[in-house]
């Protein structure tokens, strides 16, 4: 008995380490797609980058500011479709608000799903790791993305965010502010560590089409965001113009070589190209508006004097020219009406303003348009307008013109460094054309006490140009569009809101103030949405608290 219980022993044990083995052979062949695999963080973070811009994923693609920016540019009148009553011209919501919607919800996306878990691994893993610098770059990304998500849809999911959970409830702006603060401080602390795992080259792996692995640039990146969030609170009685010059400051961002912009590879499939080059075809239907052209052609009374217009040197390379070679645009919802077909402006690409097919190749298109065009995140020129703003509001003008100065070089010599490509060699500017733009008292004030508002904000939204309009919506509202005054007119001047008639249906005759959260996520989160009131069909026009008095 004794043997034969030995052996059944034997037997049972050779049984159990078969099993066992061959339980593991299965585990890794067929992973579990729920468990929690370990990757290396250098591979998370290009496409946690990938997603400030537009991503591209099995699971989506898209996610980011610039598929928003088809959208919200239209908001700002930086370009308007050719055609007749958009509904994004009308500064309409994004509707219908159904399980099957993403208009306008790419940075909702972004932030949520293309970032979201995979920032948090990274934190994770990198901080086991001890590779600091990674750490920081996320930290920094997310501050900058929920700055960016909160400024488009108000109140957001904070506190519910990346957890495992049904429903997740909505939370104050004022809460989302803080938490960029304090994400922002975590970045910075993180990105000052040296030792263990950190090494600029291996921060470079993942790091490639952005900052190649410069802490140094993601810190001035962190305080813009900082600057930025101090900037956007003008209309609150705890405004603190100090703060923004503070950031401002410490971000120390003087050169286009600061500027944190993202680079693509171009491989020949689509989602590594610009979102808005010639190659991805998006931007078919877009013109530029006659605020736009006004600006840049020297129409605009609040920069030149119109008795002697003076086109802005950097015209051809924002916008573009008629069959005339004047610089117009149509007014929003209007498409070319009071334009006749020599004033109506190319596209984009260089086709005429009728066409809308996607050109064959990039050869006739300029600025952002081209597919090898780089897209700027936050550039020095938009950090110098901040800090010319808050110097103003502190009565410190002198020092004000030199910002705001410092700012209108910085957006001519970002053009002239990255963007001249296509632009026709007699239209390009040269140091005789940009010596008189600055030499113009209307452009450049010589008396500190010439500075206006006015100035300093239409400047910054010509440095800012379609890859900023996020920002620029962000100043609009707290000017209150067209409303906002100094000396008697409006600080956006000759700005228009469209007449009542032409303002979206359930408008109810006030402009667009926020964008309603995604619908393929939000419509199974409707009763948390409802709220905060997202059953109103006017949602879209309630005041955000960033841009209210208080």
């Amino acid at each position: 008995m004794k043997k034969i219980y030995s052996i059944c022993l034997a037997g049972s044990l050779l049984v159990g380490l078969f099993t066992s083995s061959c339980s593991k052979k299965i585990d890794d062949a067929y992973l579990n797609p729920n468990a929690d695999v370990k990757k290396p963080i250098e591979e998370l973070l290009p496409n946690i980058i990938a997603n400030m811009t537009a991503n591209f994923s099995a699971a989506g693609s898209g996610y980011g500011t610039q598929n928003d920016i088809l959208y919200i540019a239209r908001y700002v009148q930086y370009w308007a479709t050719n055609t007749t009553n958009n509904q994004y011209d009308r500064m309409g919501p994004q509707s219908p608000f159904s399980n099957t919607s993403s208009v306008m919800g790419a940075v909702w996306a972004a932030h949520y799903f293309g970032q979201g878990m995979n920032i948090e691994k990274v934190i994770e893993w990198g901080t086991e790791e001890k590779k600091w610098d990674y750490v920081g770059v996320v930290y920094a990304i997310r501050a900058w993305s929920w700055l960016t998500l909160t400024n488009l849809h108000g109140e957001v999911i904070l506190h519910d965010a990346f957890k495992d959970l049904l429903t997740f409830r909505y939370d104050p702006q004022s809460e989302v502010y803080d938490r960029v603060r304090a994400e922002c401080h975590m970045a910075l602390d993180y990105l000052s560590r040296t030792g263990d795992g950190v090494s600029q080259a291996n921060l470079a792996k993942g790091d490639a089409y952005m900052n190649n692995g410069d802490v140094e640039k993601w810190k001035k990146f962190t305080y813009a965001v900082l600057a930025r969030s101090f900037n956007h609170l003008t209309n609150k009685s705890t405004y603190s113009a100090d703060s923004v010059i503070k950031y401002c400051n410490l971000a120390n961002m003087t050169s286009n070589n600061d500027n944190t912009t993202m680079r693509f590879a171009q491989t020949g499939v689509s989602a590594t190209f610009n979102y808005f080059a010639a190659f991805r075809g998006n931007c078919n239907t877009l013109r530029q508006t006659r605020f736009a052209a006004e600006l840049l052609s020297g129409k605009n009374p609040a920069l030149t004097n119109t008795a002697t217009p003076m086109v802005d040197p950097r015209a051809p390379y924002l916008i573009r020219e008629n069959a005339n070679g004047t610089y117009l645009g149509g007014r929003p919802t209007k498409g070319a009406d009071g334009l006749v077909a020599a004033d109506q402006p190319e596209g984009y690409n260089g086709q005429p303003y009728t066409t809308t097919t996607a050109p064959a190749n990039d050869a006739g298109s300029r600025y952002l348009f081209k597919n090898d065009a780089k897209f700027p995140i936050i550039t020095a020129s938009e950090v110098q307008f901040m800090k010319a703003e808050a110097l103003y509001r502190k009565g410190l003008k002198g020092q004000a013109l030199a910002a705001y100065t410092l700012g209108v070089n910085l957006s001519f010599d970002l053009l002239v460094a990255d963007y001249e490509g296509n632009v026709p060699a007699a239209r390009r500017m040269n140091a005789t054309t940009r010596a008189a733009y600055f030499a113009d008292p209307n452009n450049i004030p010589t008396d500190e006490n010439n500075l206006t508002l006015s100035k300093i904000m239409l400047q910054k939204y010509i440095a800012l140009f379609i890859h900023g309009a996020i920002e620029t919506w962000v100043d609009l509202r707290r000017y209150h569009y067209a409303v906002d005054q100094e000396g008697g007119f409006p600080v956006y001047r000759n700005f228009a809101v469209p007449d009542n008639a032409d303002l979206w249906p359930t408008n109810n005759f006030l402009p667009v103030q926020r964008c309603l959260p995604r619908g393929a996520s939000e419509a199974y989160n409707l009763a948390e949405f409802n709220k905060i009131g997202g059953n109103r069909p006017d949602y879209h026009t309630i005041e955000q608290w960033f841009s209210k008095p208080e």
